[in-house]
Order: C-alpha cells, then structure tokens, then sequence
C-alpha cells in the first residue's frame, strides 16, 4: 500500500513524517536541528544548503522498506522567507527568515511608496509587516547589491526545497500570501506593490509561476536517488508551515480555530471567502486548499520559555512543575515577552519586559510562568481581534512544541474561556503536508474527495489531551490579562520610539 510524507522546514528544525493512509498511523518519524544565525541589528538567517542536508538526513534515517512505499510527498516550510537564486538556480546569499526584524524601515519604505498602510491593505488585503519578504527584497539592493544585481528568482523556504525535489520553480497561494505582493481577493501579484518595492525593475519577472493547490509535480531523478525514493514519487504544492498545520488539525472548514504553540505562536481559522480586516489587525491569509486562512502571528512564544529555563539551568520538560507551584497571575508578575521584536502587537523593535517584581515573585518558578503567561496573552490579543470582527468558535484544536504541556493545553483553555482539544498526531504542518500529499495524489488518481473528506478521515483528536476551562482560573486569569494590556499600552510609546 502506497504511503505519503510529509516534510516540515521550520526554524530549528527539518522533520520528515511517514505516514500510511490505510493503517492510520505514523510509519516513520525524523528530525534533525538546524542552526540559526542572529545578529545584533535583528537580522536572523539560515543557509538553504542546511536544509538540503538536513532532508537527506532525515530521509537517510528513514528505512529503505519504507521509503520504497512512499508515492507521494509535500513540504511545509517556515513562511516569509527570502531565498534568492539566481539564472542557473544557484542560491545568492543566505536566506533571511520570518523572524528577521532588520528590515522594518523597508516595510515602511514600501507602504509609503503604496500610498501608506490603508492603501497598501486596500491593494493586497495586507500591511507588509516586518518579517514579510517583500522588505527583504530593499534591504538585499542596499546590503547585497551583487545578488541583487544576479537575482532571477525569488523563492520562500517550501517552495525552495519544492525547487531541490522538481528542478521546477513554482509557489502556491498560501506561502504567497505571505510575501505582501499577493491581492489575497484576486489572488494575483500587485503590480502596484512590486513597484513600491522596487521601482527600477520589474520584480514580477522574478516570481514563478502560483500553481493551484491539486498540482503534481513528478520528483527528479537526482533527487529520487540522493533521497533514496522511488523515480515515480509525485511531489505536491506543499505550502507554508501554518497553512499545513490548518490540514494537519482538520482546521480546513469555517468555524474551526486552530492554535500554534511553536517558536513562533499562531491561531488561524479558515474561510470560504477573504476576510480582511482595514486595519490590518490579523493576517489575511490565503489557505493552500482553495480558501482563505486569518491569521494571528506572535514571534515569540516557546522561544520565551526556553529562554527562562536556559537563564536558570532547568529543561522545560520540568516546567509543568514550576506552573504548579505558583498560581495564576504570577502573583503580580508580568513578562511581556518581546525577545524578537513582536508582529502582534506590532513592535518590530519590541524588547521584552518584566513588570511588578517583588520579594514573593522573583524566584524561577514566577518567571517561567509569566513567560508562558505572557506569551499565551500575546496570542489573546490577537484573539480579541477575531472576536471583534464577529468571528466565533466553539473550541480550540492545539498543535506545535507547547502543546506537549498539560499546563500550557489548560492555560490556554482557562486564558481564553474555550475547551482545547489536541490533535493524535502532534507534528501539525508535517502531517498536514502528508494528508495533502494524500488529497493530491488522489485527485489526479481520480478520487473526488475534498480535503475536508480527508481531514475528517485522518485527523483524530487525544481525549486524554482535552482541557477545560475551569471558571475560577478563568476569573483569575482575566484580572492578570487586564493588567499584561495595561503595561503593553504603557510601554507602547516607548518600543516605537
């Protein structure tokens, strides 16, 4: 029986999943760490030739009984990213990545050259917040001016390892929605964008194809043979890491709210219809099944807890401990937990910031829960946004590192006064490529099934995982959220400054 794969290019990290649509179960599971570059003006960068690497790892670890089975495969990939190549195919400089804040002028650059913010919301149903890739295109003509001179194509990190798997250039609507040139109504490139960007070239020239989301691509040879796949393996669009994780957790109907706990943390929910908000206040995100995918998105989330735990020699394997010993609130303490500058709130040069010490809570414990505290607030904030513009769910499906913590998952339920619900298969975007890897292949197989069909299919929830709200930490933690909001509009002024 054929299998399918899934291959998630994150951050920190580069899994392949395995997965056996007749059995419903995980076949093979690997992962190898990536390195980061970080630089003291924000700047966050990777080499693409690490992630290739770290795929034949992966896939070298994966037996060879079972990688003969696979037929089909998709990548997920950490959104935003700029991987520039040029004519031959050949990668110009490293890629900067989502979590990159040293180009925030430029995205200001560029809406002012749009016409400012609402305008350039009005052309592509978006602001080009920083971390988008349409600011890295300016910054990469100052910095880089010999790639930028060689540069002929512009690629995201999946559609790059789509590029090593085909030898084929191409993007599909979800990743492009997060570049800030695509009209997520249209779902066409904005010519008026490209040219706020740059205004001496034609940067459409540089964008590859966007192909629809039932697309096939046939792997190539080299490729089969460095990774040890079959010659006949199909590759499909893939898309980026939270548009698979909307697959992977069966958030793939309106209604459903789905929530990240990674590096970065996300909620998103998805629609029939584009739903753009004039402000700008979430991400008006194009899906990669056909829809569209509103999108909140914090930049610091399990990446503020490990911080913690680091300063103070604890894995975060023991964390759930030190969120049993303290209560909520952190007796007063408040982290606002902007250690990579913030998208949501919207403080690119945000630092993070500690508030109401005293005697009772300057101890580890306190601290490590007012980072998972303030990191789970920064994604009510934007929660909050939903709400407002009359959206409204019934429950929360959590994936990502941080819902492997009980505390967290009850956290979470308590904040936001909504039951959590955790997927049986913890790696979201991965088993979210594998299952439209699955869809893909059976569509040009001549199944009719939708991806919803096959979410409902695949996607099985933990009950042993569920949390509830309980309603007197609910009260308790609406009291400690109202205090994060008034130190957030405290120190607002001043991160912008």
């Amino acid at each position: 029986m054929d299998l399918v794969a899934g291959i998630d290019a994150g951050t920190q990290s580069l899994k392949v999943l395995v997965y056996d649509p007749a059995r419903r179960s995980v076949v093979a599971s690997t992962s190898t760490p990536l390195e980061l570059a970080s630089g003291a003006d924000g700047s966050r960068e990777q080499r693409p030739a690490d992630w290739v690497a770290a795929l034949h790892a992966c896939f070298g670890a994966i037996p060879p009984s079972v990688r003969s089975r696979i037929a089909s495969l998709a990548v997920s990939g950490q959104q935003h990213g700029f991987v520039p190549l040029d004519a031959a195919g050949e990668v110009l400089a490293p890629a900067k990545l989502w979590c990159d804040t040293s180009t925030s002028a430029e995205c200001a650059q560029i809406m002012d050259a749009a016409g400012g913010v609402a305008q350039t919301i009005a052309l592509a149903g978006n602001p080009v917040l920083t971390g988008y890739t349409a600011s890295k295109l300016p910054w990469t003509k100052t910095h880089r001016p010999d790639a930028y001179a060689r540069l002929a194509t512009i690629l995201l990190p999946h559609d790059y390892l789509n590029f090593v798997l085909t030898g084929e250039r191409f993007c599909e609507y979800g990743d492009a929605s997060g570049t800030g040139w695509l009209d997520v109504r249209t779902r066409t490139w904005s010519p008026e964008l490209l040219r706020a960007t740059d205004p001496d070239r034609d940067l459409a020239d540089c964008l590859p194809p966007i192909a629809p989301p039932e697309a096939l691509f046939d792997i190539a040879p080299a490729a089969a043979k460095a990774l040890g796949l079959p010659t006949n393996v199909k590759v499909a669009v893939g898309g980026g890491d939270n548009m698979m994780a909307a697959i992977g957790t069966g958030c793939v109907v309106p209604g459903r709210l789905a929530m990240s706990l990674g590096t970065s943390g996300t909620l998103f929910a998805y629609s029939d219809t584009p739903v753009v908000d004039p402000d700008g206040a979430w991400a008006a995100f194009c899906s990669s099944t056909g829809g569209w995918l509103p999108l909140i998105c914090t930049m610091n989330c399990t990446v503020v807890t490990e911080q913690v735990a680091d300063a103070f020699d604890f894995s975060t394997r023991f964390g759930d401990g030190h969120l049993r010993a303290t209560s909520p609130g952190a007796d007063g303490l408040v982290m606002l937990p902007f250690l990579n500058g913030e998208r949501t709130p919207d403080l690119p040069h945000g630092k993070g910031v500690l508030a109401g010490l005293d005697t009772t809570n300057m101890t580890p414990a306190h601290l490590y829960r007012a980072a998972m505290e303030g990191a789970t607030y920064s994604l009510k904030y934007g929660y909050d946004a939903f709400v407002r513009a009359g959206m409204q769910f019934d429950r929360i499906v959590l994936t990502g590192g941080g819902s492997n913590s009980a505390a967290w998952r009850q956290l979470v339920a308590d904040v936001f006064g909504l039951p959590v619900d955790v997927p049986t298969q913890p790696e979201g975007a991965a088993y979210g490529a594998a299952l439209q890897a699955l869809w893909a292949l059976g569509h040009a197989r001549g199944d009719d099934a939708s991806i919803a069909d096959i979410a409902d299919r695949h996607v099985a929830l933990d009950p042993q995982l569920s949390a509830r709200p309980d309603p007197a930490r609910t009260e308790a933690y609406a009291a400690a959220y109202s205090r994060f909001l008034r130190y957030l509009d405290a120190i607002t002024p001043l991160q912008r400054g």
